[in-house]
């Protein structure tokens, strides 16, 4: 009897210090998973994407603009031709400038008179016949005359339409005698200088792009390979191709490049 109650003790015993050993086991595995991510090592850097792959890119001029009429005219004579050189401030476009010619000579006839006028109103204040009022009133027509002098001056410089900076003649829009309206297009040109490139890159290389970064060009219709060096990167990404687009500059002058040219560029992950 006495051997069965010490069993039944003994079975009693380990049945209630079972949940104890349990719980310790658990505490000492979490105690060993918290302690883990603390003693790991850090994780690697990512891989440096390749951008071996070329790209296709455009060439495009250092500017782009289009001439258009300051005034209405008729054109008396279209110095540009197509592909023609010139230099900054030549003169490209002249148009007839006789009305406004007319109304400076009126103008300037009107200003003179009203300086008689003032002059006068000035000698008959002195004798005490003219008032301050009217000497005023003549004070301001002079102004006015003078503004009108300095106006049609500026409609005659209108007239002939000059060159905003050197470069080529890419498009005529009008001829001589022809009658233009103000705002309407004259001439289309492009700039002279170191040639751009446009280029549209895949967006996982963005990290690896900074402007200053240089690149190749192989131009299609030379055949040849420039050296170039990126200047701008958008601030967009486009969500359809996942490109970004990018424009660098040609590091030398090349006579044999015209904006329209296009190529394949190839980036260096060595930058």
């Amino acid at each position: 009897m006495t051997s069965y109650f010490s069993k039944l003790t003994l079975r009693r015993i380990r049945q209630l210090s079972a949940p104890f050993a349990l719980v310790g086991a658990l505490s000492a595995s979490g105690l060993s998973w918290a302690a883990g991510p603390a003693g790991a090592q850090p994780a690697a850097p990512a891989a440096t994407v390749s951008m071996s792959e070329p790209v296709r890119a455009l060439v495009i001029a250092a500017g782009e603009t289009t001439l258009a009429s300051p005034v209405a005219g008729r054109i008396v004579m279209v110095y540009a031709a197509l592909g023609q050189p010139f230099s900054k401030g030549r003169v490209l476009v002249k148009l007839d400038c006789d009305e406004h010619q007319a109304k400076l000579a009126m103008a300037k006839a009107e200003l003179a008179a009203a300086n008689d006028q003032y002059e006068a109103k000035l000698r008959m204040q002195g004798l005490e016949q003219a008032s301050d009022v009217e000497v005023s009133l003549a004070a301001s027509e002079v102004a006015k005359n003078k503004a009108q002098v300095d106006l049609q001056q500026f409609q005659i410089s209108q007239c002939s339409i000059r060159a905003p900076w050197a470069g080529n003649t890419a498009n005529l829009h009008v001829k001589n005698y022809m009658s233009v309206t103000a705002g309407q297009p004259l001439l289309d040109l492009v700039r002279s200088g170191h040639m751009r490139v446009k280029a549209n890159v895949p967006s996982k290389w963005l990290k690896q792009l900074a402007p200053g970064n240089r690149f190749s060009v192989k131009v299609d219709e030379t055949g040849k390979t420039y050296e170039a060096r990126l200047r701008l990167i958008n601030s967009r990404i486009d969500p359809v191709s996942q490109t970004i687009e990018v424009e660098g500059t040609m590091l030398e002058l090349h006579e044999d490049l015209l904006p329209g040219m296009s190529g394949q560029a190839t980036f260096s992950s060595a930058n």
